[in-house]
């Protein structure tokens, strides 16, 4: 069970928000590099990074602090990026810039051809993001909700070639409230890619309940704003996860 450090980036800082609301940020960090590095230190193996201008935008806006990040983490970890990737240029510039794997969410629901040929072209480093309130995906920074089920758009994309899915209860993301395992958990069953859960993350608990259905599917969780209150102490929590497989 990989347990993901989430960056945010808001106009050059590390922020988190409230159910994606772009008006009910807290900012964390002036120096993105610097949090990469502190998420590296305390035991991290992947680093989840997300451009929310750029997801609002439709185009990439924090490029200089996502550079920043790739340069301090050189090729010690993988790290992951979505927000406003929109076209195969972007994936390009990106992956050669030392990222390795690109998350296409609003663009996957609204320009399935533009998922399927990113697949084709970069295989083996497309991530879909799908993000959902009562099992309908939520696209354009989470204002839209579509009348798409997540389940189907899952299955579609897996038979496109998608490295994984990211599933975000956009109900949960932000509160504290504890992952929606169940949701989580139905997804997983019904693909055979990995799944990285996301949204709600809160304290241990939550990593030993997803700890418990890791073997249906679920490799990883997105942990957000429990590791910059300090509810969740990430080089424990990873600990707890790694002692539970070795038991």
């Amino acid at each position: 069970m990989l347990l993901i450090p989430a960056i945010d980036l808001k106009d050059g800082r590390c922020v988190r928000l409230k159910q994606g609301d772009m008006n009910d940020s807290t900012t964390f960090g002036e120096d993105p590099a610097a949090m990469a590095r502190r998420w590296l230190d305390a035991g991290a193996r992947r680093l989840h990074l997300v451009d929310l201008n750029g997801a609002f935008a439709g185009k990439p806006v924090n490029e200089a602090a996502i550079k920043a990040i790739l340069r301090e983490v050189g090729d010690e970890i993988p790290v992951q990026l979505g927000g406003g990737i929109r076209d195969l240029d972007t994936i390009e510039r990106y992956l050669d810039g030392g990222l390795s794997y690109v998350i296409i969410g609003t663009a996957a629901v609204k320009s399935p051809g533009f998922l399927k040929d990113a697949c084709s072209a970069f295989g083996g480093h497309i991530i879909v993001g799908l993000d959902a309130k009562d099992g309908k995906v939520a696209t354009d920074g989470w204002s839209k909700l579509t009348g798409h089920e997540v389940i189907d758009l899952a299955r579609k994309f897996e038979d496109y070639g998608v490295e994984g899915v990211i599933y975000t209860d956009i109900g949960r993301d932000g509160m504290l409230s504890g992952v929606n395992i169940e949701a989580t958990v139905k997804l997983a069953q019904a693909l055979t890619i990995p799944v990285i859960a996301s949204g709600g993350l809160s304290n241990l608990d939550d990593i030993r309940a997803l700890c418990e259905v890791e073997r249906e599917g679920v490799e990883g969780v997105i942990c957000g704003r429990a590791i910059y209150t300090g509810d969740l102490d990430l080089a424990a929590g990873q600990k707890l996860a790694d002692e539970w497989v070795e038991g």
